[in-house]
């Protein structure tokens, strides 16, 4: 009886030792589970992130390089005044300008 006792006993630990081990692994798996769940959120915010601020920057580039259409309507604006302006000079000199050459041409010099 003895043995039979000190043979239950080793079996109860055997058992213990195993359901322990058990308990570790799924422990073991959870927390494994759990860092690849966080690792994956972690991936999904930078990405995220990522592009949030590859959007703000191209928005940024797009105001400042001139593509935008309040850009290219003020180059159109000044460039049309600019145009405006010297047809006027030229209209306003180029009499002027005829009676110059008309003169220089016509003027004989020995």
């Amino acid at each position: 009886m003895e043995a039979n006792r000190g043979q239950n006993g080793i079996q109860q630990l055997l058992a213990a030792e195993q359901d322990a081990q058990h308990i570790v692994n799924a422990a073991r798996n959870a927390k494994m589970a759990r860092l690849k769940q966080a690792k994956e959120e972690a991936e999904k915010e930078i990405a995220e992130y990522r592009a949030q601020v590859e959007y703000e920057f191209k928005k940024k580039v797009l105001e400042s390089s001139g593509y935008s259409g309040a850009n290219v309507k003020r180059l159109e604006t000044e460039t049309d005044a600019k145009i405006n302006h010297l047809k006027n000079e030229a209209a306003r000199i180029s009499h002027d300008v005829v009676q110059m050459l008309l003169k220089n041409v016509t003027t004989v010099r020995n």
